[in-house]
């Protein structure tokens, strides 16, 4: 080589670094040796450079934010991101900035599209379209074919291919020898299976929590029991196939009962709860308001209280938004016809900042980011010298308006729509670039 090209390539490579500079930030990392310390974090091209309480340097991007926090980056592991097929109600993009304002550098999408996510090539799809996108879409892939219940499907393939966990999303796999088939089958390659808990049998026309609330409202109810039958019998199969699985949509106190049981037993046993099942309860449905029918349904006050106990105690081990967005005419209907869901992505972390005042900072990164990398095996690094940028920054005092206008999603079907909320995400460094918002 030349050295007149190598000068010319090595302008290229200087025209094309991204440095950036953060400045006074409260490290959240409890695997971190800066946790809990306010530092100057230099990033050059997507690699974190130096740490130090004052760095005097140039950089692309500068930020710096009185009460900011910074994290490892977010995961969510459950969401909806409607693609392929049915792009009227999300798209990659849309879903993708979604999450990035709401904090998070990667998103587990459930399987429930069309074609369902359950061959080689769907996944393949997902990880080739994302691959431009602000944050990491992480396909996961159908336990049974179209999701259906009926035949396995190949979730070997899908693993090679990127699948990182295996689910039939939102419908839940009810036979338990098919369930336990799945479990010997991942435990192979050290998979994992989600599973939504929800016996079909006791709950398939219900439309919201069984109590003295839907009696008043006169709207059929889901009882409790649908969900605690299929989490006894669950871990049941984890206990007789010394698999793994993950419970998400946690919504009664004895849920958190029968889960806590399954750890101490040694189980290899984890659940998600959804901020908002955290922050409602089925007493908000006095108005009708289809934003907030969900699947599972808001429970009782003393079942949120149960939830936020457990999360305070460290019986949750992450935060699942269940971001499911739904058309508009799919919402403005009678309640009885809604469908159900609600978006989440970008008001995930400020419901849980303001059901749980109390939760510390290093139990936020927890919740939303470390605990989740380990349980699936993304290997995301800590915030030291030499690691990968992916961060997320954060403010807990902070309040902002959440807006149509300010909503990402290509669904606006949120109870929160013109709401004041307490904590906003700052910004997102993710793929080498910092994503502010505003």
């Amino acid at each position: 080589m030349t050295r007149a090209l190598f000068q010319v390539i090595f302008a290229k490579i200087l025209l094309l670094t991204m440095t950036i500079l953060v400045r006074k930030a409260l490290i959240s990392d409890p695997h971190s040796s800066f946790n809990n310390t306010v530092q100057d974090v230099l990033i050059v091209d997507n690699i974190i450079t130096d740490i130090a309480t004052n760095i005097n340097t140039s950089a692309d991007d500068v930020i710096e934010h009185e009460g900011m926090i910074l994290s490892p980056g977010w995961i969510d592991i459950f969401s909806d991101f409607a693609d392929p097929g049915q792009e009227q109600k999300e798209t990659l993009e849309t879903g993708a900035a979604s999450a990035i304002a709401g904090g998070f550098t990667r998103v587990m999408v459930v399987p429930n599209t069309n074609p369902t996510v359950d061959s080689k090539s769907t996944v393949e799809y997902i990880i080739q379209k994302s691959q431009s996108l602000p944050v990491h879409i992480l396909p996961l892939g159908a336990v049974t074919k179209s999701a259906q219940g009926k035949e396995l499907a190949e979730m070997y393939d899908m693993k090679k291919s990127g699948a990182v966990a295996f689910s039939d999303g939102i419908v839940s796999v009810q036979s338990s020898g098919l369930l336990m088939k799945a479990l010997q089958y991942v435990k192979t390659f050290n998979g994992t299976v989600i599973q939504l808990p929800d016996d079909k049998n006791m709950s398939s026309h219900g439309l919201m929590n069984e109590g003295i609330t839907s009696t008043r409202l006169g709207l059929p109810g889901i009882p409790a029991l649908a969900e605690e039958l299929m989490i006894k019998r669950d871990i049941d199969l984890v206990r007789y196939t010394e698999s793994k699985i993950h419970f998400t949509g946690i919504s009664t106190a004895n849920s958190i009962e029968l889960i806590r049981q399954a750890k101490a037993e040694g189980l290899q046993v984890s659940c998600s709860v959804t901020p908002y099942h955290l922050f409602f309860s089925e007493e908000d449905l006095l108005s009708y308001d289809t934003n907030l029918k969900v699947s599972p349904p808001l429970r009782t006050k003393a079942d949120v209280k149960a939830l936020q106990q457990a999360v305070l105690n460290g019986d949750v081990d992450c935060i699942a938004t269940h971001h499911f967005p739904q058309h508009w005419d799919n919402k403005v209907c009678e309640f009885e016809y809604a469908k159900n869901g609600m978006i989440g992505l970008q008001t995930a972390f400020s419901l849980i900042n303001t059901a749980l005042p109390d939760l510390k900072n290093e139990q936020l990164a927890e919740l939303f980011s470390t605990n989740a990398s380990k349980l699936f095996q993304l290997k995301c690094g800590a915030i030291e010298k030499g690691a990968a940028a992916e961060l997320t920054l954060f403010s807990r005092n902070q309040s902002y308006v959440f807006t149509k206008e300010n909503n990402k999603s290509k669904s606006s079907n949120s109870p929160l729509i013109n709401k004041e909320l307490s904590g906003k995400v700052i910004g997102t460094i993710n793929k080498g670039k910092l994503f502010l918002n505003n």
